[in-house]
């Protein structure tokens, strides 16, 4: 019986199990999968061994991990002569070395007569991953919770030859990200005014938690505070795939502010009171309020309605215009 038939009758009398299985297996090597390692890590994989796969402590952006084997060139005469196998919810985490383990069967296919073969495997229902001709899901979703799974080689039948026995494939397990980071918003009061209320919108959204990390999609984003005690404030922030965003919000003292500007042989006065060249910033009340600019015997005097939480520049600007004639 040629070996591609003994593995149509294999995968009909071992179905994939939806229930625990006892196994021993040799557990070659352990694989930790995590959101910021992209390209992945690689171990090798012989006959009648396996790879324990977990996953890092950042889960979030998981969609799903991506299983790679290599094979070597001796492999492609033996075609329909090995099975992978997946197993999750294992009954204990194995060492290295020989292991009787229980586990769910998640995975079961014949290892086609290639060199690269690439399956992967769903963590989300959202997960959007497709078998194409390039990429096999051989699995249905498996959650996080389900970790460590055992990733196994298995021959078809016995009596293999040593050519077969002594392979050894390259097992390479990446994971699939989704297009999702994180924001974590730290609010930083004014001394003097701690405490005070506030609300924080993302994308005209509500947050209604501060102390928690908030899903975005990653790209740009707007972030409004809205306060009666603070300044009102209008910013955009950029939100990276797999990564989460420290942001500071600096919650500022609404008291208007007045910059001035004007030449050096100028006079300022605010409301009769003279101001100092080079000053800082002026704290002034919300209301009305008389500006005179004084430059010899010219003067130019302004009355400014000044509102709660408005920054306001003041310059005087000396100019001429030339106008040519016929």
């Amino acid at each position: 019986m040629p070996v591609s038939v003994k593995i149509t009758i294999l995968c009909l009398l071992f179905p994939i199990h939806l229930y625990a299985e006892s196994f021993r297996t040799i557990v070659e090597s352990a694989v930790v999968v995590t959101h910021d390692n992209v390209a992945g890590s690689s171990v090798p994989v012989g006959i009648n061994s396996s790879a324990l796969i977990r996953l890092g402590e950042e889960q979030r952006f998981f969609r799903g991990i991506e299983l790679e084997i290599t094979a070597p060139q001796a492999w492609l005469p033996y075609r329909g002569a090995l099975v992978m196998a997946v197993y999750s919810s294992l009954n204990r985490q194995p060492a290295a070395g020989i292991a009787d383990l229980e586990g769910t069967r998640i995975a079961f296919e014949a290892l086609p007569g290639k060199l690269q073969t690439i399956y992967q495997i769903p963590l989300k229902s959202s997960h959007g991953l497709r078998t194409t001709p390039y990429v096999t899901i051989p699995a249905a979703i498996t959650q996080p919770a389900a970790f460590p799974i055992l990733f196994r080689l298995m021959p078809v039948a016995k009596g293999i030859n040593d050519e077969l026995e002594s392979m050894i494939f390259t097992l390479t397990v990446r994971p699939i990200l989704s297009d999702e980071g994180a924001v974590k918003l730290t609010p930083r009061y004014p001394p003097q005014l701690r405490g005070r209320p506030f609300n924080i919108l993302i994308d005209d959204v509500l947050i209604e938690n501060l102390a928690e990390q908030h899903l975005l999609k990653e790209g740009e984003h707007h972030l409004v505070v809205l306060s009666d005690d603070y300044r009102n404030e209008s910013r955009l922030f950029l939100v990276e795939r797999a990564k989460v965003l420290d942001l500071t919000v600096d919650l500022q003292d609404p008291t208007p502010l007045i910059v001035f500007e004007a030449p050096e042989n100028a006079q300022i006065l605010l409301n009769n009171v003279l101001i100092q060249k080079n000053q800082e910033p002026i704290a002034v009340e919300p209301g009305q309020h008389e500006v005179i600019f004084r430059i010899g015997d010219y003067t130019i005097a302004k009355t400014l309605n000044i509102l709660k939480g408005k920054t306001y520049r003041v310059a005087m600007t000396v100019d001429f215009a030339i106008h040519e004639t016929d």
